[in-house]
């Protein structure tokens, strides 16, 4: 395997991206990983390693900055805030992400997708959007709320959300609201739901359910497959 960081620029923001790749030659599917709300850390690479380990190229992209990372509950809420709060900062950001994506030698530029994991699922939500031209994208727990005073492009991506049905961030009217979105979208849709299944699920170090958030070893895995299979589907 063959791993790199990849430094680039949202406007005067210095930004880095971990990538990896199998090592060998070819141009391959490249799948963009977005993180959760403490910054890019060790979780995203891992995912990012895995997915080369598919036979794709990973990259954990960076929303916040070089080095940036939050150390706790309020330090993250800081650092997440000021992108739910201009949603259209976020997209920039996203599409700065996936335009240096598409500059590496490794990447097949039509094959492109990006999952997300909490603040992560929102963020490849908003990427879908955007327009932006890729194959599809998966939220892991994400966030579902569109952005209110952001004006959304004709969704060309594919979208698989990966839900826990006891959710506290995302109740049923929420996934209820992006169904009725992307329907009216005409956008190809789907939601998983796990049942017994807190927000988190795919993060060993979550064991806070009195915040509602818990790792689940078996949705974890589940989850990871549904995306295998919606990956072989949307690159085939």
């Amino acid at each position: 395997m063959a791993t790199r960081t990849v430094e680039y620029h949202d406007g005067d923001t210095l930004l880095e991206g971990y990538l990896a790749h199998d090592g060998k030659g070819g141009k391959k599917p490249a799948v963009l990983i977005a993180h959760a709300w403490g910054g890019r850390d060790s979780f995203e690479c891992q995912k990012a390693e895995a997915l080369a380990e598919l036979g794709y190229v990973g990259f954990a992209l960076d929303n916040y900055g070089k080095g940036v990372l939050g150390t706790s509950m309020e330090e993250n809420s800081a650092l997440m805030t000021p992108f739910l709060e201009d949603r259209s900062v976020l997209r920039r950001r996203l599409l700065a992400a996936l335009d240096t994506v598409r500059q590496q030698e490794e990447v097949d530029t039509n094959r492109i997708a990006a999952i997300g994991f909490c603040f992560g699922g929102l963020c490849v939500l908003d990427l879908a959007r955007s327009g932006a031209d890729v194959k599809g994208v998966v939220s892991f727990h994400g966030l579902f709320g569109a952005a209110e005073n952001l004006p959304n492009a004709p969704i060309k991506a594919k979208i698989l959300a990966l839900h826990g049905h006891d959710d506290p961030m995302v109740p049923p009217e929420s996934v209820l609201a992006l169904e009725t979105e992307m329907t009216e979208a005409g956008a190809d849709w789907q939601v998983h739901a796990y049942g017994h299944t807190s927000h988190a699920f795919t993060n060993p170090q979550a064991n806070m359910p009195e915040n509602g958030m818990m790792y689940s070893s078996n949705v974890d895995k589940r989850s990871w497959q549904a995306m295998q299979n919606f990956l072989a589907e949307i690159f085939a």
